[in-house]
């Protein structure tokens, strides 16, 4: 058995990112003739499609953010591992090579764009969160609104409902802690 380490290449995932790609290739000669007749090196014969399989493999694949529920390289190492030795078993049997495993070694965005890239994936986890927060403050509300009718606590009007509602939602939502304020009521004149 031998190991097969490609440096890391620079390609294009499938929507176009520079991406840095590298895998590690475990393969033995099945054929000896086939290996030495049918190509002029098995040596360079794994080298070469090996590479020419990562290239591919990055193409066909988006780095982290395809259409919904689609494998991708970062979200899918498993399938797009399986998809590699596949790709090389076929590749490679001509030569009378036998590929055992293949798998990815290294992933990252070109250093280009990876500034670029980790303040796009930090803003949709603070959008995500918001996401979140803002359905559990609906949530609360309308507990909340229910409660109070229920109990017969208050009755409230249209402008009443609107400012409590209003209200609730600021202090669930906000990222500062709530100053409250007290109507004291109408005020003698």
């Amino acid at each position: 058995m031998r190991n097969f380490d490609s440096a890391k290449l620079k390609v294009n995932d499938k929507q176009g990112n520079p991406i840095e790609i590298g895998a590690v290739v475990v393969w033995h000669v099945q054929d000896t003739a086939q290996a030495v007749f049918d190509v002029e090196s098995y040596l360079d014969y794994v080298s070469v499609q090996s590479e020419t399989a990562l290239r591919h493999l990055a193409n066909s694949y988006a780095y982290d953010h395809g259409e919904e529920h689609e494998i991708t390289l970062r979200s899918g190492v498993d399938d797009v591992s399986h998809s590699l030795k596949d790709e090389l078993k076929a590749r490679l049997s001509k030569a009378g090579v036998t590929v055992d495993e293949a798998r990815l070694t290294h992933l990252a965005y070109a250093p280009e764009i990876a500034g670029v890239m980790l303040r796009r994936q930090q803003a949709e986890a603070v959008i995500a969160a918001r996401q979140k927060i803002v359905h559990g403050a609906v949530s609360m509300v309308e507990m909340a609104l229910r409660e109070l009718q229920e109990k017969h606590i208050v009755e409230f009007s249209g402008d009443g409902k609107s400012a409590l509602v209003s209200n609730l939602l600021i202090v669930l939502c906000s990222e500062s802690e709530a100053q409250p304020v007290i109507s004291a009521g109408a005020s003698a004149g």
